[in-house]
C-alpha cells in the first residue's frame, strides 16, 4: 500500500515558520498585508478568496479585498494596481485569474510591482525562476510540490523526475525548481511518444495536465512517487485529480490525494510570499 502524502502536516510545518516571522514583524509594529483584486463574481474565485481570508486571519496577516465589476475598464484596474504598488502599507498583491477578455493580462503583469507580486504574475519573477534565482517568487503550485516532497523526506538530488504538463503555470516552472534541486527532469506532454515508457521509469512523476484521471496504473511502477496537481470534476460531481487515484494507490510507493494534497499547501505558500515581501520591503 502506498504512503499517502497528505498536505495537512506540510501546511502546519510551514505555518509555524510563518508565525515566527510574523511575530518578529509585529514587534516592529508591522503587519504583513495582502491586497486581493477580484474582477466579477466567479464562484471559484470567491471560494478561493474565502480560503485565503480564513488563512490570513489564522496567521495574523491583514487581507484587503478590492472587488471590481466584470466589465471594468483597463484604465480602472491599472489605477488600482498602481495605487497598491505605491501604498507602503500593502506588501503583497494578488489578482484572481483568468480575467475578462477586455483586460490585457500581459500589460497588467508588467505593471504589478515584482516585489509585491506574491502570485508570480510578473514576467520578471518568472524569469528569475528560469534563471535559478531565489530573489523572486516562484509560482505557488510548483513550489508547493517541492515542499510536499521535501517534507516527506524524498531526496531530489539525482532523482529522475517526469513532469507531465508544460504550462507556464505549473509544468515549466516546476521543472526549473527540480533542476535547482539537482534532479534530472523529463517534460512529457500530449505529443510525447509512449508516455508510459517514460513515466514508469521515473522516480518521481508529477501529473499536471488538467485532465480527469488521465494517468492510470500503466504510467507507474511500484517504486513511483506520484504527485497529482490536478483538480478536476469527474463527471459525477466529485473532485478528482489527473491520476486515477483508486486504481493507482495500491501499486505505487507514494501518492497524494487530489483533495487535501498540493492545493492545500498552495494557499500557505502564497501567504509565505506575503511575509517575504513584507520582510523585503522592511529592509529596503
Amino acid at each position: 500500500m502506498a504512503l499517502r502524502l497528505e498536505g495537512k502536516p506540510v501546511v502546519q510545518h510551514l505555518r509555524e515558520n510563518i508565525k515566527q516571522r510574523i511575530s518578529i514583524l509585529e514587534n516592529e509594529n508591522i503587519i504583513p498585508t495582502l491586497l486581493l483584486i477580484r474582477v466579477g463574481e466567479r464562484e471559484d474565485d470567491i471560494s478561493y478568496e474565502r480560503g485565503i481570508l480564513k488563512n490570513c486571519e489564522l496567521l495574523g496577516i491583514k487581507a484587503l479585498v478590492k472587488c471590481l465589476p466584470v466589465d471594468v475598464h483597463m484604465e480602472d484596474i491599472v489605477k488600482v494596481i498602481e495605487g497598491a504598488n505605491s501604498d507602503i502599507n500593502i506588501h503583497g498583491i494578488m489578482i484572481f485569474r483568468p480575467l475578462p477578455s477586455q483586460l490585457n493580462v500581459d500589460i497588467l503583469s508588467n505593471i504589478i510591482d515584482p516585489v509585491k507580486d506574491v502570485d508570480c504574475m510578473s514576467p520578471l519573477n518568472l524569469e528569475k525562476v528560469f534563471e535559478g534565482s531565489s530573489t523572486g517568487y516562484a509560482p505557488c503550485t510548483p513550489k508547493a510540490v517541492i515542499e510536499l516532497l521535501k517534507y516527506y523526506g524524498f531526496n531530489l538530488k539525482g532523482a529522475n523526475v517526469a513532469v507531465v504538463g508544460r504550462s507556464l503555470v505549473v509544468g515549466k516552472p516546476l521543472s526549473m525548481l527540480f533542476l535547482e534541486e539537482n534532479a534530472t527532469v523529463t517534460i512529457c506532454h500530449s505529443k510525447t511518444k509512449d508516455m508510459a515508457a517514460v513515466t514508469s521509469k521515473a522516480d518521481i512523476v508529477v501529473a499536471a495536465v488538467g485532465r480527469a484521471k488521465f494517468m492510470t496504473e500503466e504510467n507507474f511502477s511500484k517504486d513511483s512517487v506520484v504527485i497529482d496537481v490536478g483538480i478536476n470534476e469527474d463527471g459525477n460531481g466529485k473532485i478528482c485529480g489527473d491520476v486515477d487515484f483508486d486504481s493507482v494507490f495500491e501499486k505505487v510507493k507514494a501518492i497524494n490525494p487530489a483533495v487535501g494534497g498540493v492545493g492545500s499547501i498552495t494557499n500557505t505558500i502564497l501567504l509565505d510570499h506575503v511575509v517575504q515581501a513584507c520582510e523585503k520591503l522592511r529592509s529596503a
